[in-house]
């Protein structure tokens, strides 16, 4: 059986992030049924999220609100067994991706290959080259404005082989967990084996800030880095857009 509580750390410290990265641009709202975040000038994270299953009653609401915000995500926790993620499939919402929670226990240290070097993102010089590198990773934009409102709560790491920046993450603490996110590596440095060393220096530094699981969303390309890590699946995300017209 899955650890419940270790579910629900997931879900809570992945829209932590995005509540928090939100908040200071006035672009984090909630209702009864569901919240979302919308900040203008980025890809990420505007997504709309429900804590609960949801229902056919909702759905009026949810299309408007993504229809008045486009480029809203909506993620699909696959947790109910419930099926109802067929309900979004039948009124017009489509799967942009699917990525597969994870978590790790940390109780020990990795030992690290030392061929990389990572740098805080604490100066608004700093933000902008960590934005400027991301999009060559993900394909969309995260603006040096939300690293610079948010790197006292949000800790962004730039990854340098010898002088040259080739990597980005981004950890985020919620009570005794922490979310790694944002783990990419430029296409011209994949295969290298550096996704992996990120990975490790992250898990490492997340020890010395005294957390005891590590919390992930992995994607396809990802998944068997986590894995061979000691990650293990919790339960699948299945994120959802609305088919244009």
């Amino acid at each position: 059986m899955k650890n419940l509580n270790l579910i629900e750390d997931n879900i809570n410290n992945l829209t932590g992030l995005w509540q928090t990265v939100g908040t200071p641009f006035l672009s984090y709202h909630k209702n009864d049924h569901f919240e979302y975040c919308k900040i203008e000038n980025s890809g990420w994270p505007n997504k709309l999220w429900l804590h609960k299953d949801i229902t056919k009653k909702q759905l009026p609401d949810i299309i408007k609100t993504m229809k008045l915000n486009l480029g809203l995500v909506l993620p699909y926790w696959d947790i109910f067994e419930t099926k109802s993620y067929e309900i979004l499939e039948a009124y017009g919402f489509e799967i942009k991706t699917e990525q597969v929670a994870m978590a790790l226990k940390l109780d020990q240290k990795f030992t690290l290959q030392n061929n990389l070097s990572f740098k805080k993102i604490d100066t608004e010089q700093d933000a902008k080259r960590w934005s400027d590198l991301y999009p060559n990773a993900f394909g969309y934009v995260i603006s040096k404005e939300i690293l610079i409102h948010n790197h006292n709560n949000v800790h962004f790491y730039l990854v340098f082989q010898e002088d040259q920046p080739i990597g980005t993450f981004m950890l985020f603490q919620t009570k005794n967990n922490i979310g790694i996110h944002g783990v990419g590596v430029i296409p011209e440095m994949r295969r290298k084996g550096f996704a992996e060393e990120i990975m490790k220096f992250a898990l490492n530094l997340s020890i010395d800030l005294k957390a005891e699981y590590a919390l992930l969303q992995a994607s396809a390309m990802g998944k068997d880095i986590y894995t061979r890590l000691g990650f293990e699946d919790l339960f699948v995300i299945k994120n959802y857009i609305l088919k244009t017209e």
